[in-house]
């Protein structure tokens, strides 16, 4: 199809991380608000930055719960795992000389603190972070910000992940979009470019 770079999500696309991500939710609102909340009532969390969950649960400080959720988060990481076949199929699309990227809700920390993810992010050359960018998805902003590092135009870009704000900040920045299906994907929309039953489906563009 022509596409120099190849940019993921990572949260349900690369990183199965979806239990640890609502048990550490669950804990932290538990401690700072004395809320309970069943994980099953915590999906509105994942996909997008921690600040703006603690902005919808009332929070008047976001920042500083970063550091609690942090170390609550560390209680569960070796709960999380690549997903299967990720590791093969990075390393082969590295191979064929694609520029591979991260677009991610993740701040630098919580990329920082991943240890599944540390088997492959070598294998990216660049990473936007929520920080990165003036606005966070599902705004175009974190896609114009890595196109305009590696000076690419969006036709030369195909983002791929899991979640309508994936969809979203692909859509506004004119990116082509592919959707991950192997994980609990919560996509709602059926115009994307590709569908991809399982990651080996990549290496098929």
């Amino acid at each position: 199809m022509g596409y120099k770079h190849l940019v993921f999500d990572i949260d349900g696309t690369l990183v199965d991380n979806e239990k640890a991500v609502l048990a550490t939710w669950q804990e932290t609102i538990l401690q700072l608000f004395g809320k309970h909340y069943e994980t099953s009532e915590l999906n509105f969390v994942l996909g997008i930055p921690g600040v703006t969950t603690m902005e919808r649960l009332g929070a008047e400080n976001p920042k500083e719960f970063d550091e609690v959720w942090v170390k609550n988060f560390m209680k569960h990481k070796a709960e999380i795992e690549l997903f299967p076949h990720i590791e093969h199929i990075i390393a082969a699309l590295k191979s064929k000389g694609l520029g591979l990227g991260l677009v991610t809700s993740r701040t630098h920390n919580e990329l920082n603190n991943d240890f599944a993810l540390g088997k492959i992010i070598d294998h990216f050359e660049t990473i936007i972070c929520v920080t990165d960018a003036p606005r966070p998805k599902p705004n175009p902003d974190p896609l114009l910000v890595y196109m305009e590092r590696c000076g690419v135009s969006p036709d030369e870009v195909l983002y791929i992940g899991d979640s309508d704000y994936d969809y979203h900040c692909a859509k506004n920045a004119k990116v082509d979009f592919g959707v991950a299906l192997w994980g609990d994907n919560r996509i709602s929309h059926s115009d994307t470019r590709f569908s991809f039953n399982s990651p080996m489906d990549i290496l098929m563009i």
